[in-house]
C-alpha cells in the first residue's frame, strides 16, 4: 500500500512544501496540457500536508514517457487525449473500467508495476446515476473519440437502450456504436432527443470557443442536456441549455470526479466531496 506523506518542517514553508528528494511526483500527459489538473491535485496536496507535486506535460514520445514513468518512480499519470489508447501496451495490469472500453486515463505506478484504469468512465457513469438520469430516454452523444467511447460505455452500463452516436468520423463512429448495440449517423438527425450530449471540443477554450455543438432546436427539443468540455464550464451549449431552462450537466463536474478518483489513487486518502468542490472551484481561478 503506498502511504501518503505528510509535509514535515524539513521542507515545510508553511503551504506547499519546499521541493525535497522524498517528494513524490504525480504528472498528466496531454496533446494540450492544461491547468485545471494542476491545480486541482496541487490544492488538495496542500490542503491535506502531503508530500506530493503534480506538474503537467505533453510529449511526442509516449512510450519514452511511460518508461520514464515507470523507471522514475512516478506514482501517477493522468493520460489524456491523444494518448488514451496509445498507452495500453504499455502497462502491466488493465483494470475492467479501461478494458471495457479500451481507453486509459490513469496510471498507477506500484513499484514499477503499471496499472491502468478510466475515471472519466467511472465519473460519468456517477453522474448519470446522481442527476437521475431515466434509461427510458432517447439520448444523442456527437463525438468519436476516446472520451465519447467512455460517454457511451457508460449510458450502456447504466441500461440506456436509445442512444444514437453523431459522428463525423466514418470509421470511428460506427465502430463505437457498433460496439455498444446502438446506431450511429453522420449527420445531425432531426430534434427529439430526450438528452443531448456533446463530447467534441466544440465549445472548448480555443479555436472553438465560440461553436454551439448542437442546433437550438435540438437544445428547445432535449429535457437535459450534458457537455462533457471541461473547460470552460459555461461553454455556449450550457450557457444555451441554461436559458432554456434545460437540466445540465456540465464538463466541470466530469472533471472534478474523475481527478478526485485518481487524486484517491494516488495518494490511498479518500477526500470529501465538500474538498473536491473546493479544488475544483480552485482549479477554475
Amino acid at each position: 500500500m503506498h502511504c501518503p506523506q505528510p509535509s514535515g518542517p524539513e521542507g515545510d514553508n508553511g503551504g506547499m512544501p519546499i521541493l525535497n528528494k522524498d517528494m513524490t511526483v504525480c504528472i498528466s500527459l496531454a496533446g494540450r496540457p492544461s491547468n485545471l489538473g494542476t491545480r486541482f491535485h496541487n490544492f488538495l496536496y496542500d490542503e491535506l500536508g502531503l508530500n506530493f507535486i503534480y506538474k503537467a506535460f505533453t510529449t511526442d514520445d509516449i512510450e519514452g514517457a511511460i518508461r520514464g514513468v515507470r523507471a522514475l518512480g512516478i506514482r501517477g499519470c493522468s493520460v489524456s487525449m491523444p494518448f488514451k489508447e496509445a498507452v495500453i501496451p504499455l502497462v502491466d495490469v488493465i483494470e475492467d473500467s479501461a478494458r471495457a472500453i479500451e481507453s486509459v486515463n490513469t496510471i498507477v505506478n506500484d513499484d514499477g508495476e503499471l496499472t491502468a484504469s478510466n475515471t472519466d468512465y467511472e465519473a460519468i457513469a456517477l453522474l448519470i446515476e446522481e442527476h437521475g438520469l431515466d434509461p427510458a430516454q432517447r439520448v444523442l452523444v456527437r463525438g468519436s473519440g476516446g472520451m465519447a467511447k467512455a460517454t457511451v460505455a457508460a449510458f450502456r452500463g447504466a441500461g440506456f437502450d436509445e442512444v444514437t452516436v453523431l459522428a463525423r468520423n466514418t470509421e470511428l463512429g460506427p465502430a463505437i456504436a457498433e460496439q455498444y448495440g446502438y446506431a450511429w449517423v453522420a449527420t445531425d438527425p432531426e430534434p427529439g432527443a430526450d438528452l443531448i450530449v456533446n463530447v467534441t471540443p466544440l465549445g472548448m477554450a480555443g479555436a472553438d470557443a465560440d461553436a454551439l455543438s448542437f442546433s437550438r432546436e435540438h437544445i428547445d427539443a432535449a429535457r437535459a442536456v450534458f457537455d462533457v468540455v471541461a473547460f470552460p464550464a459555461e461553454t455556449p451549449l450550457i450557457r444555451t441549455a441554461r436559458e432554456a431552462g434545460k437540466t445540465v450537466i456540465t464538463g466541470a463536474e466530469v472533471h472534478a470526479l474523475q481527478a478526485a478518483k485518481q487524486f484517491e489513487r494516488y495518494t490511498g486518502m479518500p477526500i470529501t466531496r465538500e474538498q473536491v468542490q473546493r479544488a475544483a472551484a480552485f482549479s477554475r481561478e
